[in-house]
C-alpha cells in the first residue's frame, strides 16, 4: 500500500469559492512570505458554482480595486429592479423596494465565470490551488486544527482499495480555514468536535432551483433584475422567484423555498415549473429556449 504523503503550509483554505478564494488572495497581499493553499474537491475552479448571482461590488473593490481592468467577467450592470407580490394570474410591484432587495449599483454577473476568472487571479499573485482534492477530515491535535487529510483515491464502492488506490495526502497548516459553504463536511466535523453550536440558534436552510434560458427577444433588456414573493408559495411556506437578465438574451430564472415547510407532499422542483407558467413569467420565457438546470 502507498506511504501517506505530508505537505506542509502557513496557511490552509479549504473551499475555492468567492469566499475561499478571497481570504487567500488578501492573505497573500498582507504577506508576500506567507505559503498558501487553497483545497477545491471540484475539478476545477469554479465547477461547483451554477448560480447566476447580483453582485454587490464593494468587497471587490476593496480586495481587488482594478478588478474591471484586469477583465472581470460581467454580464451587466443593473438597470432595472422589480420586486413582485404575484397571485396565480396577476402581478403587483410593490411602490417601494426593500432595502436588502435594492441594487442600483450592482452587476448581473454568472458566479460561475466570475470565480474562475477570481481563482485564475488568485493564482497568478503566488497562492497554490490544489482543484480535484476534497478534504476528508481534520488532523487535530489535542484542541488544536493541524490541517487536513485529503480523501483517498481508488476506492470500490465496498471501501476496499483497488489496483490504483491512493491515500489522501496530510496537509499541515499553521492556520486552517474552512470556507466549503453551508453545510461543509469539515465544518459539521468542527463544530460537533468542540461543540461550536452550543449558544446558537438553528440553522435555517433553503432549497434553489434554477435554468438559464436563451431567450431572443430579451436581448435589449439586459440589466433587469425581478424578485418574486407569494404564488406558488402558501402564506405558511416562505421563499421567492428570481429573474436575471444577463447578456445576449439569456436569462437566468430560478425558485428557492424554506425548508422548514411542513407539508411533506411540497416538492421545490415541482413549485419551480408550476412558477414559469404565471402568465407574467411565461410572457418572459415565451419564443426561448433552455440552455441548462
Amino acid at each position: 500500500m502507498s506511504e501517506r504523503e505530508s505537505l506542509e503550509v502557513d496557511v490552509l483554505v479549504v473551499g475555492g469559492g468567492p469566499a475561499g478564494l478571497a481570504a487567500a488572495y488578501q492573505l497573500r497581499q498582507l504577506n508576500k512570505d506567507l505559503s498558501i493553499a487553497v483545497l477545491e474537491k471540484g475539478k476545477e475552479i469554479g465547477a461547483h458554482i451554477i448560480s447566476g448571482a447580483v453582485m454587490d461590488p464593494r468587497g471587490i473593490d476593496e480586495l481587488m480595486p482594478d478588478w474591471k481592468q484586469r477583465g472581470a467577467p460581467i454580464e451587466s450592470p443593473v438597470e432595472e429592479d422589480h420586486v413582485l407580490f404575484l397571485t396565480k394570474n396577476h402581478k403587483f410591484g410593490l411602490p417601494i423596494i426593500p432595502p436588502p432587495l435594492q441594487n442600483h449599483g450592482n452587476y448581473v454577473i454568472s458566479l460561475n465565470k466570475f470565480t474562475r476568472w477570481f481563482g485564475e487571479q488568485v493564482e497568478k499573485s503566488g497562492v497554490d490551488i490544489f482543484a480535484g482534492f476534497a478534504g476528508a477530515e481534520l488532523l487535530i491535535d489535542g484542541n488544536t486544527v493541524t490541517g487536513v487529510r485529503t480523501g483517498d483515491k481508488g476506492i470500490d464502492q465496498s471501501g476496499n482499495p483497488r489496483g490504483n488506490f491512493e491515500p489522501g495526502i496530510d496537509i499541515r497548516a499553521k492556520i486552517t480555514i474552512l470556507a466549503e459553504g453551508s453545510r461543509g463536511s469539515l465544518t459539521k466535523q468542527l463544530i460537533q468536535r468542540f461543540n461550536l453550536n452550543k449558544e446558537s440558534n438553528p440553522q435555517v436552510f433553503a432549497a434553489g432551483v434554477k435554468e438559464i434560458w436563451d431567450v431572443p427577444k430579451e436581448k435589449n433588456r439586459r440589466g433587469r433584475v425581478i424578485h418574486t414573493m407569494g404564488w406558488p408559495l402558501r402564506n405558511e411556506e416562505f421563499g421567492g422567484g428570481f429573474i436575471y437578465n444577463m447578456a445576449d438574451g439569456r436569462v437566468s430564472i430560478g425558485f428557492v423555498i424554506g425548508l422548514d415547510y411542513l407539508d411533506p407532499r411540497l416538492d421545490p422542483h415541482e413549485r419551480f415549473q408550476q412558477f414559469k407558467t404565471h402568465p407574467y413569467i411565461r410572457s418572459i420565457l415565451e419564443g426561448g429556449a433552455l440552455y441548462s438546470y
